[in-house]
């Protein structure tokens, strides 16, 4: 059984969704946990869900990066945790320094809420084994979801095959119109070097079940049922 907590922070509002995703996976057993008293010993996992941490004051995630919650964050992924982080989860880790780049206002200003397609560009992660190419159909709902980074980071996190998730259209190629907020090089997700923390704009608890819409965020969520805390990040790679 792998154990998962869902991290709450003031302001986060989809941590029952996850929890509603996850009791659909067999073999995953979730645990809502307030950023105060987060305690990741015995996890196998944390999620970062999404919402408004802290209102978004200042920027999305630059309050939030300041909890316990995000120093306990912090010590699991240098253990090799497994860390998902969705939209303002996305944008928490990036801020914490635990991911590369930064998520600024979209490109048209404008809060952006549809369903988007993303390719799966690599599956050095515990959450996208077995995906590597695919086309996935998920919803976003965000303000400031551009990714940004300076050239060499980019150059750097496109070597290092951190680019997990690009935006697409529905045949796989991304093009100017599929990419929903200006970001950079079409980026919808990313991983820390080790593969073991991962950000995505998209919403994969809102697509785990057919009454939704869709199911492509399930074959993300289902991963979670095979990591144990401690695999050594290599396997990843």
């Amino acid at each position: 059984m792998s154990r998962v907590a869902i991290l709450r922070y003031p302001g986060t509002w989809s941590e029952r969704d996850f929890a509603h995703a996850l009791s659909l996976v067999e073999g995953v057993e979730s645990e809502i946990v307030w950023h105060e008293d987060a305690d990741l010993h015995g996890f196998d996992v944390a999620i970062v869900p999404g919402g408004f941490s802290y209102g978004d004051y200042l920027r999305a995630g630059a309050i939030a990066k300041l909890s316990p919650a995000t120093k306990e964050l912090r010590r699991f992924a240098a253990e090799g945790g497994a860390i998902l982080g969705s939209c303002n989860g996305f944008q928490i880790l990036c801020e914490a320094g635990l991911l590369p780049g930064a998520l600024i206002r979209n490109r048209d200003l404008e809060y952006r809420s549809d369903w988007v397609h993303v390719r799966v560009e690599s599956d050095h992660t515990p959450f996208t084994r077995g995906s590597l190419g695919a086309v996935l159909r998920m919803p976003i709902g965000n303000g400031e979801g551009c990714w940004v980074a300076d050239q060499k980071t980019l150059a750097e996190t496109e070597a290092r095959g951190q680019i997990v998730f690009r935006y697409v259209d529905a045949h796989g190629a991304a093009t100017l119109e599929a990419n929903p907020n200006g970001a950079l090089a079409n980026v919808a997700g990313v991983s820390n070097a080790d593969g073991n923390v991962l950000g995505l704009m998209p919403h994969p608890e809102r697509c785990a079940e057919a009454l939704l819409g869709g199911t492509d965020g399930y074959r993300i969520l289902a991963n979670l049922a095979k990591v144990r805390h401690g695999t050594a990040p290599a396997l990843y790679r």
